[in-house]
């Protein structure tokens, strides 16, 4: 079965630290595109950060240059998004996507309160 699984999200308090993880099974992504998005409840999915098949790296959206990473380890078929000084409007569930399929995570639910 192709899907993708994320898991590291949790509930934390402002300025901490969070590392999401994708894992795909049932087909490799090495050399292909991958991607992060977040929805925050009532909102839009908007595509937080990018990389190549050849790891250049992106971070997309503009509230969180600076303090999210996105990096990837094809012997593992895992994604990464390192996620630092959180803050409470980094509250959303975060979606892993590999576009060449169009094939979504289930999601993982990050909450950041004090």
């Amino acid at each position: 079965q192709v899907q993708l699984v994320e898991s590291g999200g949790g509930s934390v308090q402002p300025g901490e630290s969070l590392r999401l993880s994708c894992t795909a099974s049932g087909f490799t992504f090495s050399n292909y595109r991958l991607n992060w998005y977040r929805q925050a409840s009532g909102e839009g999915r908007e595509m937080v950060a990018t990389i190549s098949g050849t790891g250049v790296r992106r971070t997309q959206l503009r509230p969180v240059q600076g303090r999210f990473s996105i990096s990837r380890d094809d012997a593992k078929n895992t994604v990464y998004l390192q996620m630092d000084n959180l803050k409470p409007e980094d509250t959303a569930v975060y979606y892993c996507n590999f576009p060449a399929t169009n094939i979504w995570g289930q999601g993982t639910q990050v909450t950041v309160s004090s």
